[in-house]
């Protein structure tokens, strides 16, 4: 079979390899093209382009580069016509693949599948009828999104697990660094605790959430030691302007290694909540937002759902404190993290919460489980 892949992302690149090599195992001559990342690429196939050519986020910077992005979603659909794919994947990034799932079903027999649904529970429900209309199987990673497709839209989807709990879980079976290495090897003192800093992906969100989280944070910094995990393609020295001499150490590419290690964490909404919470570290929600009192009230009226992390969504109650908007301050920051240090029944409670959340994702390897589901409806098999 032949697969045509579309990501926009860095967490997309890493959950489309994922899945390409499920595919691979299930069926041995799968051909991959695709827009996507070095993860994908490393798995093989031919790669149209890389995301980060495709990643414009908000509306400022998605007018300016208007141009480019049309350009190169017409290339996307004149590629995917003249590969002929078996079947186009998308996966999450819906202002881009909603578009051209919208193409390829009006204009061409190819079959639709999204891996990872865009968050229209959150925000846009209104596009369920693009979704309806433009994508042949929709294969969920959240279950809290079966009720909302099939039950209160009539749309039946595939729940087949969750990719990061499935990520996590396979590093923790495989790392035994010791906390003295880990230490040693990234020029860190052993002899205090970690807190660890998850400041989002995006240049912008760093820049708007890094620095209040690093003031709160070093406000415990006698007794703990303060460590960002810095975001791939994010250059050391965009970090250097925000920490400069604060009490505060950088690590790359080692985010997973960083929470096993850590015993509480400041992070920006997003998936790195579900890490964290997986990881067992107690962690605040940070997430500053412009005009917060604005903010603030479009959330209360306007967003379709209780909790922007994916931990209190998937549980369905406030398991972690989300510090958004105009509560989003470092007093409230500097006050919730003490809550979570060791020793503390917030931190019982919140581990506790964390089993709940556990527990509802399941144990389905969500990458294995969809390729054999793909496959099968590509065949015409029938699927349980």
């Amino acid at each position: 079979m032949k697969y045509y892949l579309i990501v926009g992302e860095a967490s997309g690149d890493l959950h489309a390899s994922h899945l390409m090599r499920s595919l691979r195992a299930v069926d041995k001559l799968a051909e991959f093209r695709f827009f996507g990342g070095d993860l994908m690429s490393a798995v093989g196939g031919t790669r149209v382009k890389h995301y980060r050519e495709l990643a414009y986020m908000g509306f400022v910077p998605v007018l300016l580069h208007l141009r480019t992005i049309f350009r190169n979603m017409a290339l996307c659909k004149r590629d995917i016509v003249e590969w002929r794919p078996d079947v186009v994947i998308l996966v999450d990034y819906p202002g881009f693949n909603l578009g051209i799932a919208k193409f390829v079903k009006a204009k061409t027999s190819i079959p639709v599948y999204y891996y990872i649904s865009p968050k229209i529970w959150a925000w846009k429900e209104y596009r369920i009828k693009n979704i309806k209309r433009d994508v042949d199987e929709m294969f969920s990673i959240l279950p809290f999104e079966v009720p909302f497709y099939e039950g209160k839209h009539g749309y039946k989807i595939h729940y087949v697990g969750n990719p990061t709990a499935d990520e996590v879980a396979d590093f923790k079976a495989s790392y035994a660094e010791a906390f003295e290495y880990f230490c040693r090897k990234n020029s860190l003192p052993a002899n205090k605790p970690v807190i660890a800093l998850l400041a989002g992906s995006r240049r912008q969100e760093i820049k708007d959430n890094l620095p209040a989280m690093i003031e709160a944070a070093s406000r415990y910094a006698d007794n703990y030691q303060l460590i960002v995990a810095g975001a791939p393609g994010i250059a050391r020295e965009y970090y250097s302007e925000f920490i400069k001499d604060k009490p505060v150490a950088i690590v790359y590419d080692q985010t997973y290694a960083l929470l096993s290690h850590s015993c509480a964490a400041l992070v920006t909404s997003g998936t790195a909540t579900l890490e964290t919470a997986l990881f067992g570290v107690p962690q605040v929600v940070c997430y500053e937002t412009p005009i917060p009192k604005v903010i603030s009230f479009l959330r209360k009226h306007l967003l379709k759902v209780r909790y922007i992390s994916l931990v209190n969504l998937i549980a369905d109650r406030e398991v972690v404190t989300e510090l958004v908007a105009d509560t989003f301050t470092v007093d409230n920051i500097t006050r919730e993290l003490g809550r979570l240090l060791p020793g503390s029944e917030a931190r019982a409670a919140m581990l506790d919460g964390y089993a709940e959340v556990k527990r509802r994702l399941g144990k389905e390897k969500a990458p294995d489980n969809a390729a054999e589901i793909m496959l099968r409806l590509l065949r015409k098999e029938s699927v349980k």
